[in-house]
Formats: structure tokens, C-alpha cells, sequence
């Protein structure tokens, strides 16, 4: 393989609820959903009004719920379609938050909710009703599961805490399968990724963006993933946007680990070897700016 640094590149359960008349706080009046407190506990249960999916999808984006949950990556949905079955823990270090708040699983995963702190009350409720633990309490070590068998996006809430920003989201759908299952299971989660690879045999030369737009940002390769013939250069082009980039190769020795963030096209590779190349800009790789050359 030849590798090539550009001349003058610089780096640079329906139940009672404990709360009063009602709850629809925060962007939980935007999906619809509120609580009728009980006149006694051991009479008529909680009335729950609900939107159905589609009037969830239609009020409030995923984007717009996740820009309100408590979480410094609030935009990043964490891909556990390759991973085993997830926890998310509540209260962590005493924040109103799920940690992580945003996963994305299978159809037929058992997500485990687990409190960890006794400092404060919390449960797990659905916004469209899907599940519900019960009412809010305060022990540690308490769990709460519930098997996802239907694809979907599935928005919850902690109740005694919902206007603070203590919401989450599990994303239900069929992980991506494109014949590559170590590409797959790579590029899981990023930018979208459906299983699609952009076919470029045959080609001589071939250029993927850096710096594109996915991932909450311009934190992307574009395309995400090619299919090249032995001898294909790839070259990659930095947009200038999404700060400084560089590109890092799993388990081969090439690439250029120097962080640019002016625009222009600062690396090169020629593959002469077939094989599976993974690749990611490593100040963002945890976002999901993975990329990837598969070479027959």
C-alpha cells in the first residue's frame, strides 16, 4: 500500500400516581401524557391519556426530546445491537438523569433499569404508556426490566423529575446487515447506517468527505463506507467544518494521526491489498465518526 501525505497540509401498568391533580410538565405536555392522581389509594386508578406513535413522532422529534434530557451528549444514541442486553442506571451521582439516556437495541432485547442512590425518588414511565415500574422510589440496587419486541422509539420519563430533564429514549430496530458483519457491527450506530455500502469497483480514484454532516454535527465520513478494487487511491477531503479531524486505521499501520481543521484534502491512500480497513476520526470516534474501505 502507497501512503501519501499532501505537500503543505498543515495539522492543525396502570397504577395510582403520588403526584397532585395532574403532570404534564416539561416537554411532557408536548407528547401528550398526563397524570390523574387517585382520590385514594385504594380506589380508581391512575387515567393516563396517550398519544399514539405516530402523534408522538408528529409533536415532538427525537432530536427536540433528547436536546431536553439531562446529558452532555444528549445527541448520541448509544448502539447496543452488538453489545450484550443494556442496563440504565438512575440517579447516578445524584443527577436527575438516566445514564446513558439514549440506547438503541433489538427487537426482543430485556433493557434493565437500576437506581443507585437512595437520595431521591424515581421511576420509569413511557410516554405513550408502553411501561410503567410503578411508583417513584428511592432504594438502591432496585431494577426495573422490560423486554422491547416491537420496532419503534420508545420516549420515558422519571416523573418527580421530568421538568428537570430526566427523560430517555430506547430505539428499537433490526441491527444493519450488509454481508460485512464486521463493517455492521463498526459502523453500528453511525450516522445512520443502514447496512448500505457505496460501491466504487472499478474505479481508479475515489474521495470520502470528512467533516460531513451526521452525528449530531459535521461529524462524519461521506460516504460512510466503500467498496474499492485492489489499486483504488482513496483520498480524503476535510470540509473545514466540525473542528479538527484526523484518521486513525484499526489494526493497520497507515493513516495520518495528525488533527486538521482547514479545508482541503491532507491524505491519501492507495490499497493494494484486499481486505476489511476501519478507520475513525479519533477526537470524535465515540460519536460515531467510523468510516470504512473494504478492498476485494
Amino acid at each position: 500500500m502507497l501512503s501519501r501525505h499532501i505537500p503543505g497540509a498543515m495539522p492543525s401498568s396502570n397504577r395510582r400516581t403520588f403526584l397532585g391533580a395532574s403532570v404534564a410538565v416539561g416537554l411532557g405536555s408536548l407528547v401528550g401524557f398526563n397524570r390523574v392522581q387517585a382520590q385514594n389509594s385504594d380506589e380508581s386508578p391512575t387515567t393516563r391519556e396517550t398519544d399514539d406513535a405516530d402523534s408522538l413522532g408528529k409533536w415532538d422529534s427525537l432530536d427536540r426530546w433528547l436536546a431536553s434530557a439531562n446529558d452532555p451528549q444528549r445527541h448520541q444514541i448509544r448502539d447496543f445491537r452488538y453489545d450484550d442486553p443494556p442496563t440504565v442506571y438512575l440517579g447516578v451521582s445524584n443527577t436527575k438523569s438516566f445514564s446513558p439516556p439514549a440506547i438503541k437495541v433489538t427487537p426482543g432485547t430485556t433493557v434493565t433499569w437500576e437506581w443507585v442512590g437512595d437520595n431521591a425518588e424515581h421511576n420509569v414511565v413511557a410516554a405513550d404508556g408502553t411501561f410503567d415500574s410503578g411508583y417513584p422510589i428511592s432504594k438502591a440496587g432496585n431494577t426495573f426490566e422490560y423486554k422491547f419486541e416491537t420496532e419503534g422509539t420508545y420516549k420515558y420519563v422519571s416523573e418527580p423529575h421530568e421538568s428537570a430533564g430526566m427523560k430517555g429514549v430506547v430505539v428499537v430496530a433490526t441491527a444493519p446487515s450488509s454481508g460485512y458483519p464486521t463493517v455492521d457491527e463498526w459502523l453500528a450506530g453511525t450516522n445512520e447506517y443502514d447496512g448500505t455500502i457505496t460501491d466504487q469497483t472499478g474505479t481508479d480514484l475515489v474521495e470520502i468527505s470528512t467533516g460531513a454532516k451526521g452525528n449530531g454535527g459535521n461529524f462524519a465520513f461521506d460516504p460512510h463506507a466503500v467498496k474499492i478494487s485492489t489499486g483504488t487511491t482513496v483520498r480524503w477531503k476535510w470540509l473545514g467544518k466540525g473542528g479538527g479531524h484526523n484518521l486513525a486505521f484499526k489494526g493497520h499501520d497507515i493513516g495520518d494521526e495528525s488533527i486538521y481543521a482547514k479545508s482541503g484534502i491532507h491524505f491519501e491512500e492507495t490499497f493494494t491489498e484486499s481486505g476489511i480497513y476501519r478507520y475513525s476520526c479519533e477526537p470524535h470516534h465515540s460519536i460515531g465518526h467510523r468510516g470504512a474501505v473494504i478492498v476485494e
